[in-house]
């Protein structure tokens, strides 16, 4: 129930896009993510700073696509998005000492340090290999294969990531104790 609710705005997005356009679209990617943190509020349940860094880039970049109906500033999102992960987890890491990778699962798994930071590189490469590659789709295919791209490409992209990650893991989990 998490990943459907987490995947609602995508997938609203998607659906929008299949009936009207890409305006309606975002316009309900918009109305769907406010709704989204609205109801985290309403059940007193924490916001992420991830989740809040997502709702303001979808209100700015998509409040732009549909005030200057230009669907560029949609296609942007992913990239803004990625590359504001990328930037977070390694001013994180080298400039606060703290890898937030680490952080979100160092509870359900426990690793050598040198291990933490090769998994938070390993996200930063694959968050800015992402961010290039939204933009390559975007400039170099139509919207609906964009949007096909942002939908399922990037959710797929994702899941074999995380495997990839988790297979790597297992190599260097220690028991927790």
């Amino acid at each position: 129930m998490k990943l459907f609710f987490d995947l609602f705005p995508v997938l609203l997005f998607f659906a929008a896009y299949r009936v009207w356009d890409i305006y309606v679209a975002t316009a309900a990617a918009i109305v769907a993510s406010v709704a989204q943190i609205g109801w985290l509020l309403m059940r007193r349940r924490k916001v992420s700073p991830m989740q809040w860094v997502s709702l303001l880039i979808i209100v700015v970049f998509g409040g732009l696509t549909l005030v200057l109906h230009d669907e560029t500033f949609i296609k942007w999102k992913p990239t803004i998005l990625y590359a504001t992960f990328v930037v977070a987890l390694l001013v994180a890491r080298y400039m606060m000492g703290r890898n937030l990778i680490q952080a979100m699962l160092g509870e359900q798994l426990k690793a050598p340090p040198h291990v933490w930071d090769r998994l938070n590189l390993a996200w930063c490469a694959f968050f800015a290999v992402m961010a290039a590659t939204n933009l390559a789709v975007a400039y170099g295919f139509s919207t609906e294969t964009w949007v096909r791209f942002k939908v399922f490409g990037t959710l797929g992209l994702t899941f074999v990531f995380v495997l990839a990650q988790a297979a790597w893991l297992g190599r260097f989990a220690e028991d927790p104790k």
